[in-house]
């Protein structure tokens, strides 16, 4: 299945730019949406927090959305950051029964994330019911300062597309369309434990699983069950992980049946409470541990997807900070991840002496340059270069 082009969306000034082009119409289910934001700098200090600036309509699967960009976030509590949500603007909340809500996955990605267009990674991510004037976002999509810092800003410009994947619909015909669901499947084998040929205990718990699915998606699994090595031949040996937290090896099964991206599970917040300045970092903090414990379990078992996703999201959002950047370094060298190892070191060129003083006062600064002295180097012929 391939995604189908919905137009294009030009935002200039902190508007929608006049001269944008009708939006490309199309009754497919799988379609994409360009959202161009010019003039990024002035429309940040322009528009206030909590107000947004709308795309044009456009239609995927024969239902009419909209994007909305916040450039200053949808509520003060997290100010720090750009917001985007998607929005469902059919009069009767879809096409047929307005009963039934619209079902569908979406994701924001940046025009060059290619990895993140494939069909087959929307289909990995969340499903959402949605009706009329009914919003799903990604209130912390990513924060601004990283977003400054980073490649995808160019010229004061910069380019979200936005995918949607229609999960049931209905043809010209009336024939009932559904898309793939064996992701779903897979992870209700996972669930279910039906069939499970081997146990692994990781930190005190247990996990059951098919040694034949892990070994299609690991060449590590591969060899360890089905190699001149392998081990556990019988449905009761319990293999021990060492060295992995549980909830790090449940988000790494999780990945290895259903293709999806595993997030960290957070507190739900009530929608109207604001976030502390604390409750961020402390937040930020969480997430960059999960990412790079992720980074670490997928070496380990050869998952490279895995391992790119997670390092694209270590270099481009909130993750990469003063406190965590010396660690997220390390962990780039240790791992051989060069993109990564790459946003670092930028990240760190960029700072003002008061940032790179907190840097160097972080927990990670001294394991970094004690274990890979040669870091400082690339790092100080980086700074020279400024």
């Amino acid at each position: 299945m391939s995604s189908t082009f919905a137009g294009v969306s030009v935002l200039a000034g902190g508007e929608l730019c006049p001269s944008t082009q009708s939006s490309v119409f199309t009754s497919t289910n799988c379609g994409y949406h360009l959202l161009v934001v010019q003039d990024y700098s002035r429309t940040k200090r322009a528009t206030p927090t909590g107000v947004s600036i709308s795309s044009r309509p456009f239609m995927v699967g024969r239902h009419e959305w909209c994007i909305d960009y916040y450039p200053n976030c949808h509520n003060k509590g997290c100010d720090d950051f750009i917001s985007l949500y998607v929005n469902l603007l059919d009069d009767d909340g879809g096409v047929g029964d307005a009963e039934e809500p619209v079902k569908a996955k979406f994701d924001f990605s940046f025009i060059d994330e290619a990895e993140k267009h494939k069909p087959m990674y929307i289909s990995g991510t969340k499903t959402f019911g949605f009706r009329s004037e009914c919003l799903r976002d990604y209130g912390k999509f990513m924060r601004k300062d990283a977003l400054e810092q980073s490649a995808n800003l160019m010229d004061d410009c910069f380019t979200i597309r936005r995918d949607i994947m229609i999960c049931d619909t209905e043809d010209v015909g009336g024939n009932k369309v559904l898309l793939s669901e064996v992701d779903q499947d897979l992870n209700n084998l996972l669930e279910t434990k039906v069939g499970a040929d081997v146990t692994f205990e990781v930190s005190g718990e247990m996990f059951s699983a098919h040694r034949c699915v892990l070994a299609a998606r690991s060449e590590v699994f591969m060899a360890q069950f089905f190699g001149p090595m392998k081990e556990g031949s019988t449905k009761s040996t319990v293999v021990q992980i060492e060295d992995m937290e549980a909830k790090v090896f449940r988000a790494l099964l999780s990945f290895i049946y259903t293709d999806s991206i595993p997030v960290l599970e957070e507190e739900v917040m009530e929608e109207d409470q604001p976030e502390t300045v604390e409750g961020q970092e402390e937040e930020a903090a969480e997430d960059v541990q999960w990412l790079q414990d992720l980074v670490v379990a997928a070496d380990r078992y050869d998952l490279q997807r895995l391992k790119f996703i997670c390092e694209k999201q270590l270099s481009q959002s909130q993750c990469t900070a003063v406190s965590s950047v010396a660690s997220t370094l390390a962990l780039a060298e240790q791992r051989h991840c060069r993109a990564l190892k790459e946003a670092c070191l930028k990240f760190i060129q960029v700072q003002s002496p008061l940032c790179l003083q907190k840097v160097m006062a972080s927990v990670g600064w001294e394991p970094l340059i004690t274990t890979y002295p040669s870091v400082l180097n690339e790092l100080i012929a980086k700074l020279a270069s400024n």
